[in-house]
């Protein structure tokens, strides 16, 4: 006769089956990403005043979108934008505009079609969370709990681009299911600016992988335990959502994910990542711009044109 594997929970994201005869761990796969999107962009007023600032464009692709791509090709399924007052054109931008398709396929515009094609979100696939105060990234998590629930979730913050050859979740997402915990993006910054970053304490290390024994949030220079510094890309597990909901406000009176991420520290698994690639920080001007001209001599239609144009701008 068969039996059904009796089923027992552990941590949030693995599962033990047990049939009486063998136990096998598994370890729930990723399909959940949230998207903080709900910031107002003031470093790029007078622009951001009636539009997004996610929805500024790296060449001809809006910042929310390079987020939604990546997280497509790690594996993500469902999509949570976590969101405020003026950012309803987010939630357009990905529905399906049925006249301006029409009008392209009556043109037989088919270039266009295929540039729209990835803006373009599987219904049920998407939903918009508001976060009615902005109390900080770990209080934006905190309203995407229902979205959450017990699963393992990713977190893209837009105003990182990542520019590599296997996009940057795809690499926390095999480091995932190698450790069987969180994992959290890492580069190296100056020791002088620390403070300005969420920086690691660290075990082992094994030049790729690193252990994470502690984290302070913005340390001053001379108090930073590494120079390891998170990125906007993080895999956690549902595992941070207890430490959340208490919602105690740490560094700039916000509800910081960092303090909650600290706490999971020594109880389940928590590693850095040292990614492969070039992060560019679209949240500031100069950032915004390198990414521009980055992205763009990239492209087969336009990079010999931009490196003329930078070899002749700059003599």
């Amino acid at each position: 006769m068969f039996h059904a594997p009796r089923t027992v929970v552990t941590c949030s994201n693995v599962l033990i089956f047990n049939d009486g005869s063998k136990v096998t761990l598994v370890i729930k796969p990723l399909r959940k990403a949230v998207l903080p999107v709900a910031g107002l962009g003031t470093r790029f007023l007078p622009a951001t005043k009636a539009m997004p600032k996610e929805m500024l464009t790296v060449v001809d692709k809006p910042l929310i979108q390079y987020a939604i791509d990546e997280a497509r090709a790690a594996g993500i399924e469902e999509f949570c934008l976590i969101t405020g007052r003026g950012k309803d054109s987010l939630i357009d931008y990905f529905d399906v505009a049925f006249e301006l398709e029409t009008t392209l396929r009556e043109r037989n515009k088919q270039d266009a079609l295929d540039a729209l094609a990835p803006s373009t979100i599987e219904a049920g696939a998407l939903i918009a969370v508001r976060q009615q105060e902005p109390l900080g990234l770990g209080h934006a998590i905190w309203c995407a709990r229902s979205f959450i629930g017990d699963d393992p979730f990713a977190i893209l913050l837009p105003d990182d681009l990542v520019k590599s050859d296997v996009g940057c979740l795809k690499q926390l997402v095999e480091a995932y299911n190698q450790t069987g915990g969180n994992v959290v993006a890492v580069t190296e910054v100056p020791r002088e600016h620390t403070s300005r970053y969420g920086i690691l304490k660290t075990g082992k290390d094994d030049g790729r992988v690193v252990e994470v024994t502690g984290l302070v949030e913005k340390p001053k220079p001379e108090e930073a335990p590494s120079n390891l510094s998170i990125i906007g890309r993080y895999v956690l597990t549902a595992d941070v959502m207890p430490h959340l909901s208490k919602l105690e406000r740490g560094a700039g009176g916000e509800v910081q994910l960092t303090d909650a991420m600290a706490k999971m520290i020594g109880h389940v698994p928590f590693h850095g990542l040292r990614y492969e690639g070039q992060r560019f920080d679209c949240g500031n001007k100069l950032g915004y711009l390198e990414a521009q001209i980055a992205m763009s001599i990239d492209r087969p239609d336009l990079g010999d044109s931009v490196r003329a144009f930078l070899k002749n701008y700059t003599g």
